[in-house]
């Protein structure tokens, strides 16, 4: 006789049951689905600019978080900043990282596959010819990322390199780098302070 197993109501720090209710509630009615994630930036000074996240749409509503979120973003003094924040490129690496990792226990949960512990490490190459504009040849942005995952979970070498690429299927940032996303840009006269 067959044995179900019972997954955990709370499993690798995710509420388990309102996960899968969420995924019914999007069965039933997939525009819960659609989400628009917002940022307003501001330049600062030399290669310093600030973000705000004040809210987002989503499962159908406007959401406001309960106290704005702010980064700042500069460059290192060997790239002509004052090292007060990370880049543009470190936080690229650190939201691929985050959203990743996130995808990798979320899913792993969902499938009652306990994760004691996942650390990961990011490199990215860039060669400064392409945005400086010196080589039309060369790449303006990232020319290859490397992702190394190290995960504690009590499965097999074959199921952990399976839990590890959870993070590839699924994750929206990865997805987004990989297959790339259509960017509307415009423009417009900001208008001076009354």
């Amino acid at each position: 006789m067959a044995t179900t197993k019972t997954i955990p109501t709370r499993l690798n720090g995710v509420a388990v049951d309102e996960l899968m209710s969420t995924v019914n509630h999007i069965q039933q009615s997939p525009t819960l689905a659609k989400f628009q994630f917002r940022v307003r930036n501001q330049w600062i000074d030399g290669p310093r600019s600030e973000s705000v996240i004040g809210g987002f749409y989503g499962a159908g509503q406007e959401h406001t978080h309960s106290e704005p979120f702010v980064l700042n973003a500069d460059e290192p003094p060997v790239l002509l900043g004052q090292d007060t924040a990370p880049n543009a490129g470190e936080y690229l690496l650190h939201t691929l990282a985050v959203c990743m990792t996130g995808t990798i226990v979320y899913h792993a949960a969902a499938r009652g596959i306990e994760i004691e512990e996942v650390e990961s490490s990011l490199e990215g190459d860039i060669d400064l010819q392409g945005f400086l504009g010196l080589d039309e040849t060369v790449r303006n942005g990232f020319q290859g990322i490397r992702v190394n995952f190290k995960i504690k979970a009590d499965v097999p070498d074959e199921q952990l390199q399976e839990i590890c690429q959870l993070g590839t299927r699924y994750s929206a940032v990865f997805d987004t780098l990989t297959k790339g996303v259509p960017i509307a840009v415009t423009a417009e006269r900001l208008k001076a302070e009354e």
